[in-house]
């Protein structure tokens, strides 16, 4: 069973165990207007709250992902203004670096699928997903720097882990393009494929016949060893499992387990 349901900037199409964030727009190439900060976390809210979901995959409409932030939108917000103007910018900042956050943070296991071209908050996007594929004509540029803008929706935070340090700061610095070809040597993309929405629903459907309790369980636990001593990461997955692997999911999976043959 599936159904669609419409936001102004994106779109989700569930089918199964699996919701589809589609990108909408409305600036050209799915730029990312004012709606977007509100959309997407009032789309997780909405997902994670329905237990039959237990994967995202997230794409743009038509040719491209998305062309990034829609400038033209945003350009009054960026005019040079007094202490309370801002203050206010602040606040704007914080509001959208939520929205990729609430992404990162989802108990759903994120795929981006990319087609066309990457830009801007559309790479701090991906950035916030858990994996990501590319189709062989996708290209990818933190352009920020030609703007005379230093990238602030956590692709400077999250890239580094995803890419290393170096890759992120030829990125960010130079704000260059890179193909699917560069972005898969560097470990931006994860594959290039031909299909990408269907190949990324495909690993969705996979990870969804998994206990969502155990996948959701496996992405808080990298999120919160992320950056920490190895020790501390140990403690806190010991801690989870503790807390959450005797479970119902846990005695069907070993039921399964005893019915199969081994390899």
């Amino acid at each position: 069973m599936s159904h669609t349901a419409a936001r102004s900037s994106l779109r989700v199409e569930r089918d199964d165990h699996v919701a589809h964030l589609i990108l909408t727009g409305p600036g050209k190439g799915n730029a990312m207007g004012p709606h977007t900060w509100t959309d997407i976390p009032a789309a997780l809210d909405e997902l994670e709250a329905d237990a039959s979901i237990h994967a995202l995959v997230i794409s743009g409409h038509g040719e491209h992902f998305s062309y990034g932030l829609d400038l033209a939108a945003a350009a009054a917000g960026l005019e040079a203004g007094d202490a309370h103007a801002r203050r206010f910018f602040l606040d704007e900042v914080e509001r959208m670096q939520r929205a990729f956050t609430r992404v990162a943070e989802s108990r759903l296991p994120a795929i981006a699928a990319v087609t066309g071209w990457c830009i801007g908050s559309g790479v701090e996007l991906v950035a916030a997903c858990d994996m990501r594929y590319a189709h062989a004509g996708a290209k990818f540029s933190l352009r920020e720097v030609q703007l005379a803008i230093v990238a602030d929706l956590g692709g400077l935070q999250r890239l580094p882990y995803i890419v290393g340090d170096g890759h992120a700061r030829e990125l960010a610095l130079t704000g260059k393009t890179v193909d699917a070809r560069r972005a898969a040597e560097i470990g931006l993309v994860n594959d290039v494929v031909d299909d990408v929405v269907a190949h990324a629903l495909t690993v969705a459907r996979e990870i969804a016949a998994f206990s969502s309790l155990t996948t959701g369980g496996v992405k808080r636990v990298m999120n919160a060893s992320r950056g920490k001593p190895i020790d501390e990461g140990l403690a806190y997955v010991a801690a989870w499992n503790a807390a959450f692997l005797q479970s119902a999911d846990l005695t069907a999976a070993l039921s399964r387990f005893k019915r199969t043959q081994l390899p």
